[in-house]
């Protein structure tokens, strides 16, 4: 059994808390885009009753701010770390 480089866990560990926040971003940005997209009057209240209780869909620019984070650091990591193997 191989055992895992610290390097590679905190790798791992950073990347499960971008993904974490691209999700919790994902909860402010889909009532906007619901809204946008259908027009509906039920996601009219339903914006209505979000902004009332502080609702702020700027948020979502943070979970893509993540989202890109995230990628460019995996990205990054597979191409330059992972192809190297140590024996």
């Amino acid at each position: 059994m191989s055992s895992q480089s610290t390097t590679k866990t905190i790798f791992l560990l950073a990347s499960m808390v971008g993904w974490l926040i691209v999700g919790a971003a994902l909860m402010y940005l889909f009532p906007l885009l619901a809204d946008r997209l259908v027009a509906s009057d039920l996601t009219h209240l339903w914006m209505q009753n979000l902004s009332r209780s502080g609702y702020n869909p700027l948020l979502a620019w943070v979970g893509g701010i993540a989202l890109a984070l995230t990628a460019l650091g995996q990205i990054v990591w597979y191409q330059k770390f992972e192809g190297k193997r140590s024996v």
